[in-house]
């Protein structure tokens, strides 16, 4: 015993060299070391997400507008972190009217956050990594949307969203839910944003898809659909890999603590969840189609991902399992939906987002159990270990009201630009690509001078 205690002081001198130079490190101050450092890892993988977002949707769509989609990535990603630095971290976070009725619906304060350079002595964690943390959040949440402006949106569109989703939209569900707003109070489970990232992204996607209508030749006039394959599938593969690996972050990192070791539980579910909706959505789709398809099976997992991020924490692995399965069957049947009634889903945002996460946050109300809501301190139990709807009640409250806000504030910010700027590319612009039309370049310079030599 004392010779591991040892050793871990001498690691923690390594990693936090401040802390040799005192003369008694303290408890909290070792547990505050451990903590940060186990945030900062996880921003870091969630950052790293934006990467598995890049190989997906430039794998799901066409080789003429690859270049394109790595680009606006990096560039919303950018934008997004000084948006969220100057307002939305504010409006999520801010407590200065925190003895005010209005604390209940936005937070205000924390404007152009100016946090303390080191962590106050009895602080759990430093501020600046759990900003870090929350602007990995905003910008997954942001990178969902993007599914819906896939292949026909104008650069200049990323631009103006980017600015009014990370200032405006989802600040103000984040704050309901995690920001000590009402449906906060109202015991609201989301640990890791089923409803805060998912569902907002993919209803913000939802809209804009609408309103771009759907890509040239996706429809035929009698209505039936025509697929329009993604460029490279080993891309889109490769991209499901490094999001089901930034998901630890994504969910484990919420614990924002090492105490108990609580975050390898969270961990634990989250990879049951994955596997159950990876394995469900092959084996459903083999059964329907007759054919084992690759894609249903990668949408499988990450709607088994996205569902148990609401839950992950609240309940028993036996019950991660099942929450995975059911979503990787719902995925399968959810994209055939959407395309039935003529939604262009490029990137299938609203299967795996957007169905999955009103899934992964109503499971919360059947599945969770007691025992894991006190621990968390949020809520109550479900249904099945308690007997009392009140749980589900507020998870199905929680879903509507916010999908409510999303699609509203959406359709609005949307409608306005498509009014005043225009938000798709031209009918020429999108034949050629977004490469060529809105960048001057082709993400794939050789193969694209060779397509246009056999024109």
């Amino acid at each position: 015993m004392v010779k591991k205690t040892l050793v871990s002081l001498g690691a923690l001198a390594l990693l936090f060299p401040a802390l040799s130079y005192a003369d008694d490190p303290s408890a909290a101050q070792l547990n505050m070391g451990l903590n940060a450092l186990w945030i900062m890892v996880s921003a870091v993988l969630v950052i790293l997400m934006q990467g598995g977002f890049i190989l997906l949707e430039s794998g799901s769509t066409r080789m003429k507008n690859a270049g394109h989609v790595a680009g606006k990535t990096i560039f919303t990603l950018g934008l997004c972190s000084l948006v969220y630095w100057a307002v939305g971290y504010g409006f999520t976070f801010g407590t200065d009217n925190a003895e005010t009725t209005l604390s209940k619906f936005i937070g205000i304060g924390e404007f152009f956050f100016n946090p303390s350079i080191v962590a106050a002595q009895d602080a759990p964690y430093p501020l600046t990594i759990f900003f870090l943390f929350q602007l990995a959040f905003a910008a997954i949440s942001l990178s969902i949307a993007w599914g819906g402006f896939a292949e026909r949106a104008k650069l200049s569109s990323y631009l103006v969203f980017t600015i009014l989703f990370t200032a405006v939209i989802y600040p103000v569900v984040a704050h309901w839910i995690w920001g000590g707003g009402w449906l906060a109070k109202d015991g609201a489970q989301d640990y890791a944003g089923s409803t805060v990232v998912h569902l907002t992204g993919a209803l913000a996607a939802f809209a804009a898809t609408v309103l771009l209508k759907p890509r040239i030749g996706k429809f035929n006039k009698d209505g039936s659909a025509n697929e329009i394959l993604g460029h490279n599938q080993v891309y889109s593969a490769l991209s499901v890999l490094l999001l089901w690996v930034g998901w630890f972050g994504f969910n484990a990192g919420s614990a924002v603590s090492v105490g108990e070791g609580f975050f390898g539980y969270v961990a634990f579910n989250t990879q049951l969840g994955a596997a159950g909706g990876a394995v469900a959505a092959l084996l459903i789709s083999w059964l329907v189609a007759g054919k084992a398809d690759i894609t249903s099976m990668l949408n499988g997992a990450l709607a088994g991902l996205v569902a148990i991020t609401a839950s992950c924490a609240f309940v028993d692995p036996w019950a991660a399992v099942v929450i995975g399965l059911v979503a990787g069957i719902l995925v399968v049947f959810s994209v055939k939906f959407f395309e039935k009634i003529k939604v262009d889903d490029p990137i299938y945002a609203l299967s795996v987002h957007g169905v999955a996460g009103i899934w992964g946050t109503l499971a919360n109300g059947i599945f969770a159990t007691q025992t894991l809501a006190e621990q968390v301190g949020v809520g109550r139990g479900g249904l099945i270990d308690t007997g009392s709807w009140h749980q589900l009640w507020i998870q199905f409250e929680s879903v509507v009201v916010c999908g409510a806000f999303v699609l509203a504030a959406s359709f609005l910010i949307l409608g306005v630009m498509k009014m005043i700027m225009g938000f798709r590319v031209t009918e020429e612009q999108e034949i050629i690509g977004l490469d060529l039309s809105e960048h001057g370049t082709y993400g794939y310079p050789e193969q694209m001078k060779k397509a246009q030599q056999n024109l």
